[in-house]
């Protein structure tokens, strides 16, 4: 047997196991099917064939007509995807951003190793291990492969630092860096909490307690948990979370599938806000572990949901990994909500296109923008797709996605055309950052604290000119002078927002940002009423 049959051999038992492939009958018939066509393309073909490939190929070809979730992995595709979820990578210990063709320090990760040795805000990275990285065009991401290393290695750093001569070096040992799926947790008003998860991953739920324990010291009563954008993550993690709200033996989701028993999470009881009240926010790309957590507090009455009705991604995948270090992620069971609700909106096996297309079909249908089209959709909901909560007996609904218990529509009028162009080509996020740049230390002495700088910073408008003017330069124009005006009220929150970022943290930045969120202040008109 060859090293591509071996290959296939070995994915077959992997994903099926001895056992049931023996049941079924298709080991060696199947199996030798496989063989055959594989020793006939690389024997026979007319050019030569990457046999790695083809088994790839194979692989990718088996899933594309399955559901939309069950995917392959390449090795270097798996390890990027799992390190957020997994909560740490190796490296300096740096967040930053480009600048034209030179990597500019945003922020130093608090107590990493960059932050140990002297290396600030501000900074420029001209090059790491005596390889000039600035002025050379090289691709962000082997910038970061640059950075990163195994645990221990020294990097060896040219640096340039406003104000003094020459190039700095500076010898950073690598570290475990720690990577965060809560975005921002800070108080709201005075007794609101707010927490928004980015992602639900193997640390979220100890980030979570941490939030908890720091907002209930600065007087949280009640919490605005913020799932928008949120794409999911683990189920354990999704599921221990919700735990934090529920009575011992609540339910909060459960699994099935064809070849899977039933399996269920309940709450113990041990929970840490089982009292206070909870406003979930949701759209259109929350998804997956967030709705598990969205559909069981709604469920249970619980919780109060706001937003518009999210992704609808209701399957489960089981992680087969295999043995190069690729994965495949196959879906092998549904997810269920307490009242028995599948969250999975419909699909054709095979037909991902239109899959991926769902959310502008909803944009293009009107149900983003308009409480009367979702309404109607509700009122033509079948009766078995209406099902009832758990305590107060209300009428919720399956059939795709978790629909909010208050909708709020997206407001497309707010970022015009030119809005939009200026930030597809980066040119807002660039012209902040140069802003930044040129006037840190003026700003952090004159804003010595956040509260003073969002009382009483106002962004210049010669900030918003020189953004105006970038646009010229790259062919981006208003239709019109109303255009143009219409533009600047809410880039001026956005750049207000990323100086808070980049001065501070994401904090800052949602703590502004979010007081123009429609559904953030819709939740906060609940728990103020």
């Amino acid at each position: 047997m060859n090293k591509v049959n071996r290959q296939i051999a070995t994915l077959l038992l992997c994903v099926c196991g001895v056992a049931a492939l023996a049941q079924r009958n298709v080991s060696e018939e199947q199996l030798r099917k496989l063989s055959i066509a594989e020793m006939a393309v690389t024997a026979l073909y007319v050019d030569s064939v990457d046999e790695q490939k083809l088994v790839e190929d194979a692989i990718r070809g088996m899933l594309e007509k399955l559901d939309p979730h069950s995917t392959y992995t390449t090795p270097k595709e798996t390890k990027e995807m799992t390190e957020p979820l997994n909560g740490s990578f190796e490296g300096i210990g740096v967040q930053f951003n480009m600048v034209e063709d030179t990597l500019l320090v945003i922020q130093t990760v608090t107590n990493g190793p960059s932050e140990k040795i002297g290396i600030l805000a501000g900074d420029r990275i001209v090059s790491v291990n005596d390889t000039a990285i600035a002025g050379v065009k090289m691709s962000k991401e082997e910038i970061m492969r640059r950075l990163r290393g195994p645990k221990g290695t020294v990097a060896h750093l040219g640096i340039v630092r406003q104000g003094i001569s020459g190039v700095l070096s500076f010898d950073v040992v690598r570290d475990k860096i720690p990577v965060h799926t809560i975005d921002a947790t800070y108080m709201l008003r005075p007794g609101i909490g707010y927490v928004r998860i980015g992602s639900f991953g193997a640390t979220t739920y100890h980030e979570f307690m941490e939030s908890i324990g720091k907002l209930r010291k600065q007087g949280m009563r009640d919490l605005v948990l913020d799932l928008q954008e949120n794409g999911g993550g683990y189920l354990q993690a999704a599921a221990e979370l919700a735990g934090e709200f529920l009575e011992s033996g609540d339910l909060i989701v459960y699994t099935e599938g064809r070849r899977v028993p039933r399996h269920e999470y309940t709450a113990d009881g041990s929970g840490s806000f089982r009292d206070g009240r909870i406003v979930v926010l949701v759209d259109e790309y929350s998804a997956s572990a967030a709705e598990i957590v969205t559909g069981a507090l709604q469920d249970q009455d619980r919780g109060t949901v706001v937003g518009r009705r999210t992704f609808g991604k209701g399957l489960v995948q089981r992680p087969i990994d295999l043995p190069d270090g690729s994965m495949i992620r196959l879906t092998i069971a549904h997810y269920y909500t307490p009242s028995g609700r599948c969250i999975q909106k419909p699909y054709e096996k095979g037909d991902k296109k239109s899959y991926a297309l769902d959310v502008m079909n909803r944009l293009k249908s009107g149900e983003l923008t308009s409480a009367d089209s979702v309404s109607n959709r509700v009122e033509q909901w079948p009766d078995s797709l209406k099902f009832q909560t758990l305590r107060q007996h209300r009428t919720v609904y399956g059939g795709g996605g978790i629909m909010p218990d208050y909708f709020v529509p997206l407001d497309t009028t707010r970022y015009t055309r030119y809005h939009r162009e200026l930030a597809a080509k980066s040119i807002i996020i660039q012209q902040n950052l140069r802003y930044v740049d040129n006037h840190r230390n003026q700003l952090k002495a004159q804003y010595p604290d956040f509260d003073t700088f969002r009382r009483d910073f106002e962004v210049p408008q010669t900030l918003i000119d020189a953004i105006f003017a970038e646009g010229e330069k790259q062919g981006v124009k208003p239709k019109d002078d109303d255009e143009r005006l219409t533009t600047q009220p809410q880039l001026r929150l956005q750049l207000k927002a990323l100086v808070a970022r980049d001065l501070w943290d994401m904090n800052e930045y949602f703590a502004i940002i979010n007081e123009q969120n429609d559904i953030v202040r819709k939740a906060l008109e609940l728990l103020t009423e």
